[in-house]
């Protein structure tokens, strides 16, 4: 089962995608995948980066990521000197 956590999370993204689809206005939508998985994946970089005090390593294997994928993620976001 899903924890609290993964709860709100799993509700914020739904609330989000329902206000996307909400402001289109009848227009149809495009990319949506890829959309979704780049507002989602700066963030969740961003605040596990932070949490692991730009410990690399670590913020990999909290994200279940090869250090070098993490790395190129990081790079690719603006995240990484």
């Amino acid at each position: 089962p899903m924890s609290q956590a993964e709860n709100n999370v799993s509700a914020s993204v739904r609330a989000g995608l329902l206000g996307y689809f909400a402001d289109l206005g009848g227009d149809e939508p495009s990319n949506v995948y890829n959309m979704l998985l780049e507002v989602v994946e700066k963030p969740m970089l961003e605040v596990v980066r932070d949490q692991a005090q730009n410990n690399q390593s670590k913020a990999a294997q909290w994200l279940g990521l090869n250090r070098n994928t993490l790395r190129k993620k990081l790079l690719q976001y603006g995240l990484a000197e």
